[in-house]
């Protein structure tokens, strides 16, 4: 039984690994923060599932920002896997919090690749790195020898953290990959993320419990994805015998406008009557254009993306007006 390590297993992505590698019959181990509350929605449907017999989950309470936990942690577990997944990771929340983003998004991911280093234990490490870091783009579409140019101090961390990946893999000879990832959503999206505050916004407004969505700019071009499937190329990526760093886009891309144009249509509703700007949400510098070329995953890793961006918004405003119906 393989013995994996999931930093920011709560989260979207996170979650949806920790179903994937359970399926695949992985033990799975998750490091969570101490709070006051529960945070752990995404993932209690493990616990829960009467049909699931013994399940290998395990949670224990660490932080990014802690080192000695964090080698603690891996020297007693020993891992056969790590995949690092958690951050800061809401790009404008960014710009407001700029020194902790870099602290935890930047330095947690050498924190992790040196506690590795430290131990002696030899996993195999995974990065989660972000199209964020490409910012103002100097290639259409972008692969993995685009250069980086990020525009926020998310993107910034996230170069960062991908370059000293990339240093610890040479100097040290560690099976570590960055696994630079486009847009990726799913109904277990964050609702303070674009996407997801679309997708409530319009199930509340269509069940008449919110009568506006308040947005920032709506001409960003992105490549959005479907989560599932992009943890399966995370996980197929650490099955490589040499490391690597890999894009995961689907090479297409769309305009938040647009993104609005098919949630709301979805129910039959204009998006013009309901739609307000507020300057708030607009960022100090805007990435204006991503779009991925994900060749490399698909000839090296056989990976590909499936569902497309009309069945994405779809599947997401149908979940949030399946679990608005189901709390009414």
């Amino acid at each position: 039984m393989k013995k994996a390590l999931i930093t920011g297993i709560t989260g979207q992505d996170g979650s949806y690994l920790a179903d994937l590698l359970l399926a695949k019959g992985y033990e799975v181990h998750g490091i969570i923060r101490r709070a006051s509350t529960f945070n752990t929605d995404r993932i209690d449907h493990l616990y829960q599932d009467p049909h699931v017999n013994g399940v290998k989950l395990f949670l224990h309470y660490g932080d990014l920002a802690d080192s000695v936990s964090l080698m603690k942690l891996i020297y007693n577990l020993k891992p056969d896997e790590i995949y690092h997944l958690g951050a800061q990771s809401h790009v404008r929340v960014s710009f407001d919090i700029p020194e902790y983003t870099a602290d935890v998004t930047g330095l947690g991911t050498i924190r992790i690749l040196e506690a590795m280093r430290e131990s002696g234990v030899n996993a195999r490490f995974y990065q989660a790195s972000s199209s964020e870091m490409f910012g103002k783009v100097q290639d259409v579409p972008q692969k993995e020898t685009t250069p980086f140019w990020p525009r926020s101090p998310y993107g910034a961390a996230k170069v960062y953290a991908y370059w000293v990946t990339v240093n610890y893999r040479e100097s040290y000879g560690m099976h570590a990959t960055n696994g630079i990832l486009f847009n990726h959503e799913s109904p277990r999206r964050g609702e303070t993320f674009v996407t997801r505050k679309i997708s409530r916004a319009v199930a509340a407004i269509k069940q008449g419990t919110q009568k506006d969505l308040f947005l920032g700019n709506l001409d960003a071009k992105r490549d959005w994805g479907y989560a599932p499937e992009y943890v399966e190329a995370m996980w197929l990526m650490m099955q490589q015998d040499t490391s690597d760093d890999y894009v995961v886009a689907t090479g297409e891309t769309h305009t938040i406008r647009e993104f609005l144009e098919v949630a709301f249509g979805h129910v039959d509703l204009d998006w013009k009557e309901f739609v307000k700007h507020d300057a708030r949400y607009e960022r100090p510098a805007e990435v204006d254009l991503l779009v991925g070329d994900a060749s490399k995953a698909k000839k090296q890793i056989g990976w590909e993306a499936k569902v497309r961006f009309a069945e994405l918004v779809r599947i997401m405003v149908d979940a949030d007006l399946a679990a608005l119906q189901n709390r009414s």
